[in-house]
């Protein structure tokens, strides 16, 4: 198998370099149909970082004041794809002086010098459509103050581009790769003199993979809430340059939106983050209020999972577990072993957090990120819930997830004074006959969260799985830890003779946790995975520590705020803002 996906990557980049040069010999577009309207939302601080020659791409600083953007040498080939996907402009623009605007033409320009034929690495259909976004997006920006010569060579690189995009998107990915080379195919199309006759087949596959991409739920095959916001976003901006060209999306487009829309509420924490599952982070600044609204789509109830996850909420409190089966398949490559780990967010500070996606910082962290023991959640052994295997998937992001868990269960509970859910996972049941059971129970002012965590052999075979493995540790029990990774900004400390743990938020708010049960609670280092930081962040995290000796083993533990600490509160403590964040 990893021959075959060696063998197809080979054959995709032939077919790209060879459309890429077949295109670099197309006629240029004359200019706009209409005036652009940049839709994209970027950072000002980022700008000036820019401009001053600090460039944080992928997680690594190069600092090259006076550079020019492609003569760097990249560090990661993550670095050389972030480049070439110019999603840089929408931070210039955000900065919008004429610094930024002259950086901007400047680096724009040095790439249609040294890969406008057809060369270079940015010639993939998922890059190619997000650049060429960015390019109409960012158009008069862009072209203020340029001669001749440079607007001419604006427009020849971008019908070269649609071209290739025409020929080669299919080429891209299933999923957010794909949307994104449709989606530029389709702005193209609409805003470009000579380029009409592309927009309808672009108009007429995207439909189509919003059919087989989003499914009843309004998820993607990946779970990763951050995709989902980015293909959401997507379909956004298409609908409306459809609108503003005068042209009704289809109904199977339109349908998509609506289908994601309640998902992606259900997936954001009350701080305005997303949920940090399976590789995604928390989301660009202002990006989902922002689409939320251009969707149109009024709030409703979510009714059932939301992309495979539940949510329990409360008063100011809010929980996010993963409660369905990892992705499987291709949709893997950048999954984790996060089954029934939980983050949960107290008004807008969060407090129990997963660690993240490691991609940024390397193999080895990208494969810490995604094991069992990096989530809000019991491990059992040392052994993740999935385990990854050897083979890639296609889009390079890593290993694919094998040994998954097959039967995952979760029931909704309503009880007087609180909420709850029950969910379980067989993950543990093949390697050691244990299921692993988990119960929450959210109060209904939200200022108490009870679980329990209970390991239980069910069926006879299961036992005779169970005492095997005990047999192998001299009957001295199989070691579990269960994980409740904090957030940086919480300051933690054992309380009441180690009893319990102090949780003390920047807001001014204290939560307390305690357990009932055979396990040890202590405090250790944890870490926080941020993509657009250069290294990865101390935490803390709480852990308790036990051994599973019967065929069921139970721990109950609480989180709840402290009696003087007020059901309401003015949080006005200002998140410090960091220009290059260490």
């Amino acid at each position: 198998m990893a021959r075959n996906n060696t063998w197809r990557e080979h054959k995709e980049r032939f077919l790209n370099r060879w459309h890429a040069r077949r295109a670099a010999r197309a006629r240029p577009a004359t200019g706009f149909v209409s005036q652009p309207e940049p839709r994209t939302i970027g950072s000002y601080a980022r700008g000036k970082q820019l401009v001053a020659g600090n460039l944080l791409f992928a997680g690594h600083l190069v600092n090259a004041p006076g550079d020019m953007l492609w003569q760097v040498a990249a560090p990661t080939p993550a670095f050389t794809a972030e480049i070439n996907g110019f999603a840089w402009l929408d931070d210039l623009a955000a900065l919008g002086d004429r610094a930024a605007r002259l950086t901007a033409q400047k680096w724009l320009l040095g790439w249609i010098a040294a890969y406008g034929d057809g060369r270079g690495p940015g010639w993939t259909p998922d890059l190619t459509g997000r650049r060429l976004i960015r390019w109409i997006n960012h158009a008069l920006f862009i072209l203020n103050g340029q001669e001749g010569d440079e607007t001419f060579a604006f427009y020849r690189s971008l019908a070269r581009q649609t071209i290739f995009l025409s020929r080669r998107w299919q080429g891209a990915s299933p999923g957010l790769p794909r949307f994104e080379a449709l989606v530029g195919l389709i702005y193209a199309g609409l805003a470009l003199t000579g380029m009409e006759e592309h927009a309808e087949p672009a108009v007429k596959a995207l439909a189509r993979e919003c059919e087989s991409q989003i499914d009843a739920e309004g998820g993607i095959p990946t779970r990763n809430p951050e995709e989902l916001l980015e293909v959401f976003t997507l379909l956004t901006w298409a609908a409306s340059a459809l609108s503003e060209a005068g042209r009704r999306a289809p109904g199977e487009h339109l349908a998509a939106i609506e289908r994601i829309a309640p998902t992606l509420r259900a997936l954001r924490h009350s701080d305005g983050g997303l949920a940090r599952f399976h590789g995604g982070g928390r989301g660009i600044e202002g990006r989902l209020d922002q689409a939320l609204a251009a969707s149109g789509v009024r709030p409703a109830q979510q009714v059932g999972l939301a992309m495979g996850y539940a949510r329990l909420s409360a008063g100011r409190t809010n929980v996010i577990m993963d409660a369905s089966r990892p992705p499987r398949g291709e949709a893997s490559a950048g999954a984790h072993a996060s089954t029934l780990a939980i983050e949960l967010t107290s008004g807008r500070r969060p407090l129990i957090v997963n660690c993240g996606s490691g991609a940024h910082f390397g193999e080895e962290w990208h494969r810490a990120g995604r094991a069992t023991p990096s989530h809000s959640v019991l491990c059992l052994d040392g052994l993740s819930s999935s385990r990854l295997g050897r083979e890639r998937g296609r889009r390079g992001t890593g290993p694919l997830l094998v040994e998954t868990p097959r039967d995952v269960r979760l029931q909704k509970l309503a009880e007087e004074g609180a909420t709850g859910l029950v969910g379980s996972h067989d993950g543990y049941r093949a390697s050691h006959g244990l299921t692993h059971i988990r119960r929450l129970d959210l109060s209904h002012d939200g200022r108490a969260l009870l679980g329990e965590d209970s390991l239980a052999a069910i069926s006879e075979a299961d036992q005779k799985r169970f005492s095997r493995r005990l047999d192998k540790t001299s009957l001295q029990g199989i070691p579990f830890v269960i994980h409740f990774h904090l957030h940086p900004d919480v300051d933690a400390a054992l309380d009441l003779g180690g009893t319990a743990v102090s949780l003390a938020l920047k807001s001014g708010e204290i939560w307390i946790f305690r357990h009932a049960g055979q396990a040890e609670l202590a405090i250790e280092p944890g870490v926080y995975l941020e993509k657009n930081r250069l290294k990865p962040r101390a935490a803390k995290q709480v852990v308790l520590r036990g051994r599973a000796l019967d065929y069921a083993t139970r721990i109950r533990w609480s989180l709840a705020k402290a009696q003087d600490t007020p059901t309401a509160i003015r949080d006005l403590e200002a998140d410090a803002l960091t220009v290059l964040p260490f």
